[in-house]
């Protein structure tokens, strides 16, 4: 018998789903909802029929949470949706449930403006004119460019665009590096990579340069901490999901009772009355701030003097380099005697950010006092020129404190989670081993062989040989929506005689798929069968088994056999090496195999399949970035040169002498604080 409180939820949620069906019914009558098969009049009356079937899916929107969905299928078609389910619905083994995003999905499977045909293009790159072809002619085309770009120019000149897309699935993952495209390449020759990221690549490179690698603590770690500073950070809206750390953020609150202070810009939903303190500060100048707060930390001998000289490189003269000029250390920086002879005072910080100077004095001694302090950001601060030099400064606060490595506490970036490691299928090692950064993929279509590796970032050479002559582009709007000047790389791409040859793979007719030269109707990830971990939630991994909801409709086909039927236009040899003989399905049950080798523990593949959900608890309890450096040092030495905690990087240093910055850039070994020519103090804002 189930127990009175099961009785009353099950009634709760019967009531609601009932009201909710009702309420629909008296509004619309019998009208059809938008992009419905069925009448909510009629499903009223039909809602305790028997269901055809409950069928497991996810959403793999670019949030980091990958909720599970579930999906109540009838006729083939999607008539409800739910969320997940399953667990105690507790701490750590929580109910994944998704955010009106994901549950609106049923609208989008069958929305009238999806693309349902190959077409080529008719009209100029950008005009969306196109025209229905056969799977074969685009198949046929699009095999044809790339032998035709491979044999006059070389594998360098076929690139494939950022995209993220779909993030988290195997099969149907988009991020290029990860995607069946860039196995098939490699199969190839290989293609001309990228480097960094849209969303977070200078904080990647800014904690690369000063731990080695970007982690931070799990969110569910501040369960640990006394006190919990974020920098730009608001996971409430960005991580907004059952799956995202904002549950844990919650959870781990009401155990630790820790203040929150939130600085940012606006007024957020992170903050939104759960934060102790909000404070405003200008955009573009946590630098500033973070420089402020570390005079203050500095001159009240709140700062953490064992832990900056057991770990730390450049804090002061005892542990500068020997190449690094005299008084370059960041204590020199702060105090005023370093190179630009300036004091980095509350009084000077307020000049900047406008938050007052004593507020500075105020929030400077809580980090320094709270024991531990949990300090972290988000990906705004970073977003702007020079923007390493804001993450840098940020997470200088942290290891002034000497909270790195220790629960409660927090290396200075976003937070990170424990996540389910799965086997993706292998791309092979790319034998192109030339790279652009990604921001700068238009450069390389109208001027390529002018961009060198000290002007404009080229790895594995010192300039390219070659323009991009064929893109490649799923699941992305970086073409066009996302990325930079907009006019300039319409006018870019609308050369034909640049790039010869733009695939887009979408699911609808977004602005970048108006410049395809072909145009492929891609499947959702829930129309078909695959599986997806989680990526930011907390001391909670898990794996949804993704199952076609729906049959394919039209003529939309997985990626796995476009990709697949593109191989074999390119040779049976390709063709056998890119599918090793199986299936689509056969690959996820012979990963899958691999997984439950590396952990015996996980169900059988067939018993996931009917759980739709398996969730596993952080063996570790919470994920403690550095951990390990933090109790040895020596025999844990992070991967940077000298092992350390490089507050002065000789890297940076080589590279701000050999590079040709433009005005406003700034390389700098130590975190410092600078203009930029978008900063709030740029001579161009001042005419307005």
């Amino acid at each position: 018998m189930s127990s009175y409180l099961e009785r009353i939820h099950t009634s709760r949620r019967t009531l609601i789903k009932n009201s909710t069906v009702c309420g629909l019914a008296a509004i619309a009558g019998n009208v059809f909802l938008p992009f419905t098969s069925f009448s909510p009049a009629r499903a009223a009356t039909e809602q305790t029929a028997s269901l055809d079937k409950v069928v497991w899916g996810a959403c793999s929107v670019n949030c980091g949470s990958r909720c599970a969905l579930r999906f109540h299928v009838r006729n083939d078609e999607i008539y409800w949706v739910e969320t997940d389910n399953t667990g105690l619905d507790e701490y750590g083994n929580h109910q994944v449930r998704a955010c009106l995003r994901g549950r609106s999905i049923r609208r989008r499977i069958n929305h009238p403006d999806r693309l349902k045909y190959p077409m080529k293009r008719v009209g100029r790159r950008g005009e969306g004119k196109f025209e229905r072809i056969s799977w074969d002619e685009a198949l046929d085309t699009i095999a044809s460019s790339i032998k035709k770009v491979k044999k006059e120019y070389g594998n360098e000149a076929i690139y494939l665009n950022f995209s993220t897309g779909v993030i988290g699935g195997n099969i149907t993952y988009s991020e290029p590096f990860d995607s069946l495209f860039a196995r098939l390449m490699n199969c190839y020759g290989g293609f001309l990579r990228y480097h960094g990221d849209y969303s977070n690549g200078q904080i990647n490179t800014a904690m690369e340069y000063t731990y080695g690698q970007d982690i931070g603590n799990s969110m569910s770690d501040v369960e640990n901490t006394r006190l919990l500073v974020m920098f730009g950070n608001n996971p409430a809206e960005t991580r907004m999901s059952g799956g995202g750390v904002t549950y844990y953020l919650e959870q781990a609150r009401e155990k630790s009772n820790a203040k929150m202070i939130v600085i940012d810009p606006r007024y957020t939903d992170t903050a939104a009355g759960r934060e102790d303190e909000w404070i405003p500060i200008r955009p573009g100048t946590d630098a500033a701030l973070a420089a402020s707060l570390a005079w203050v930390l500095i001159t009240e001998n709140l700062v953490d003097q064992n832990f900056l000289d057991r770990y730390c490189v450049g804090y002061d003269e005892k542990t500068l380099p020997d190449g690094a000029p005299p008084n370059g250390h960041y204590k020199a920086y702060i105090l005023g005697y370093g190179e630009d002879n300036t004091a980095k005072t509350p009084e000077w910080g307020e000049g900047i950010t406008s938050v007052p100077a004593e507020k500075i004095i105020k929030l400077a001694r809580e980090i320094g006092a709270a024991k531990p302090a949990f300090i972290c950001q988000g990906w705004g601060p970073q977003r702007q020129a020079n923007g390493e030099l804001n993450a840098r400064a940020i997470a200088m606060l942290a290891i002034l404190t000497g909270n790195v490595g220790i629960h409660g506490g927090n290396s200075g970036s976003r937070e990170s989670s424990y996540i389910m490691p799965i086997e993706r299928i292998p791309v092979f090692e790319n034998p192109v081993t030339t790279s652009i950064p990604c921001f700068k993929w238009a450069d390389a279509v109208d001027h390529g062989t002018e961009m060198t590796e000290l002007k404009d970032g080229v790895r594995g050479k010192s300039r390219l040989d070659v323009p991009i002559k064929f893109i490649w582009n799923r699941a992305g709007n970086m073409l066009i929506n996302q990325h930079g000047d907009i006019n300039r790389t319409h006018e870019i791409l609308s050369d034909e005689n640049k790039c010869e040859m733009i695939v887009v793979s979408e699911i609808f007719m977004t602005a970048s798929a108006k410049y395809a030269d072909i145009l492929i109707p891609d499947l959702m990830s829930i129309e078909q069968e695959d599986f997806m971990p989680n990526e930011y939630a907390g001391n909670m991994g898990y794996i949804i088994h993704v199952q076609p909801a729906t049959s394919a409709k039209f003529e939309r086909k997985p990626i796995y056999w476009t990709v697949s039927e593109i191989a074999k236009r390119l040779g049976n040899d390709i063709y056998q090496k890119f599918t090793e003989g199986r299936t689509q399905e056969q690959w996820l049950e012979f990963l899958y195999a691999k997984m439950r080798t590396d952990d015996p523990s996980l169900p059988s593949y067939k018993e996931f399949r009917e759980m739709g959900i398996y969730k596993q608890k952080d063996p570790a309890g919470h994920l403690v970035a550095f951990k390990e450096f933090r109790e040895d040092p020596v025999n844990n030495p992070l991967s940077t040169p000298s092992g350390k905690i490089e507050i002065y990087s000789e890297r940076l240093a080589e590279l701000a002498q050999k590079w040709e910055l433009m005005d406003d850039e700034v390389i700098s070994p130590l975190p410092v604080y600078a203009s930029t020519f978008d900063g709030w103090d740029a001579p161009e804002r001042k005419s307005f």
